[in-house]
């Protein structure tokens, strides 16, 4: 059910001298010894990944579609093993693992239509003289993803690559490998070349420090926390390097009196909960009209008490573990902070069990903005309700954080949706859904949350270096 994990470096899968351990997150057992990679694997990692470019970039865009569409197939195919190995190693509930699958199945189909449709541009000239633009593959890509999403996160960095006629080398999650090698397999049963995609583990540290600086690596794609974007990127600044950052989020959701408030508290509750919150789109910050806000508050908290928390591979369970435990002293000092500083504590707020890193599905009302909690992103099942008095105070209060990558509202008033599209600082705004992005659309956040996007017809720029071309028919 669980996969053997190894490293893959131009076309090979090998061990290393060094291993660490892949722990289940919902028993505390270990699942896995993940090989990590040594100075000698990346230093191959990185000569077949410039012979993987050299030779992929001049692959015809209809072949390089057409592999990608057979290896989506392939993950689709394997759905169920795929889902069960990584509700072994992440704890998700089985069925939302399943879902996770078909999803990063998605994000490789939509690529690989955006392969055909990497169009230039003919910019009108005089006669005798011609301007084009053309956009070519940026070069070797160094790829991190992280832990929450073990397969559609990897799908991202690894589609739009390879799409944009990329070789990337791919630094997964070492909490959770099992989705990125299921990926690679089914990339080399579709007949990708040696040497385009390559897999590593490690240390991230020295993983990082190696890739970013080398001069073929012409582009970093990173996913997680704002600290660690901010970091590479600076790394990546010192050699003019691009950059490709989707980071932390503290997703604000603004409820208006006019929306069905028993409904938008039951989906707020059901969404929040979803991966047991390790979401960089969660909702959190939920700033409700107060004139309806008991009623949101009360509905909110009787769906959140009834989510069942547990293993993910059990029939029935709504939310898993967190993926380490790690995470739960860090919950838990949210919690015990907000309450100090008088918040409501409605439900949750603890451990949940003895064994596993199981967290209770927590909600905190009437937060003062001195709580951290206000401004840190918990990264958990940890959710805020806090009363507003106007649709102002509700922008204002959204907008009060660093980030800006997912915002959500409630409301069927024309005036506060013109308002909010054009007032509140995020990258994607959903309204009356808590869905953030979908294969075809655009995904990326403003300020503290990153830089570019990924997904839409927008994907693929990052990946890709414009030419424009003038061509004169005669010297002059």
């Amino acid at each position: 059910m669980y996969p053997d994990l190894k490293l893959y470096v131009g076309g090979e899968w090998r061990k290393s001298t060094e291993d660490l351990p892949v722990i289940n997150p919902a028993t505390e057992e270990e699942i896995g010894r993940l090989p990590k990679a040594s100075q000698r694997d990346l230093d191959d990692a990185l000569a077949a990944a410039v012979e993987g470019f050299a030779l992929w970039r001049k692959t015809a865009p209809r072949e390089r579609a057409r592999v990608i569409h057979r290896a989506a197939a392939l993950l689709r195919e394997r759905q169920e093993d795929i889902a069960r190995a990584i509700t072994l190693e992440h704890g998700k509930p089985l069925q939302e693992a399943r879902l996770e699958v078909i999803r990063g199945a998605e994000f490789f189909e939509w690529d690989a239509g955006e392969a055909m449709r990497l169009y230039g541009r003919v910019i009108p000239s005089k006669p005798g003289e011609s301007f084009t633009v053309h956009h070519q593959p940026v070069g070797v890509v160094a790829g991190f993803s992280p832990w929450n999403f073990p397969m559609s996160q990897p799908a991202r960095k690894i589609g739009g690559a390879l799409a944009a006629g990329c070789s990337i080398i791919l630094k997964a999650a070492e909490e959770t490998p099992a989705g990125a090698i299921h990926i690679v397999r089914a990339f080399e049963d579709a007949g990708l070349p040696k040497g385009v995609l390559n897999l590593v583990f490690g240390d991230p540290a020295e993983i990082s420090g190696f890739l970013i600086p080398q001069e073929p690596v012409r582009l970093v794609a990173f996913t997680g926390s704002t600290a660690v974007g901010r970091h590479l990127t600076t790394l990546a600044s010192e050699h003019m390097t691009p950059v490709l950052m989707e980071l932390g989020g503290h997703a604000p959701v603004i409820v208006c009196e006019d929306s069905d408030i028993v409904k938008a508290a039951v989906s707020g509750a059901t969404r929040k909960f979803r991966n047991a919150g390790q979401v960089c789109t969660s909702p959190t910050r939920f700033f409700v009209q107060d004139t309806v806000f008991e009623e949101f508050q009360d509905s909110f908290v009787r769906r959140a008490s009834e989510i069942i928390v547990g293993n993910g591979m059990e029939d029935g369970v709504e939310m898993g573990p967190l993926a380490n435990d790690r995470r739960i002293p860090a919950l838990s000092a949210l919690v015990e902070d907000a309450r100090a500083k008088g918040a409501e504590v409605l439900a949750g707020g603890a451990r949940h069990g003895n064994t596993g890193y199981f967290f209770e599905p927590t909600v905190l009302a009437n937060v003062p903005a001195t709580a951290r909690v206000m401004q840190e992103e918990p990264f958990g099942p940890l959710a805020v309700i806090n009363p507003v008095s106007s649709l102002d105070e509700a922008i204002e209060q959204a907008n009060s954080v660093p980030y800006g990558l997912a915002g959500y509202a409630f409301t069927n008033r024309a005036d506060y949706i013109a308002r909010m599209i054009d007032e509140v600082q995020v990258g994607n705004l959903s309204i009356n859904t808590l869905e953030a992005s979908m294969p075809e659309t655009p995904f990326g956040g403003v300020k503290s949350s990153g830089y570019g996007r990924e997904g839409g017809s927008e994907g693929l720029d990052n990946y890709t270096a414009i030419k424009h071309v003038w061509h004169s028919c005669e010297i002059v």
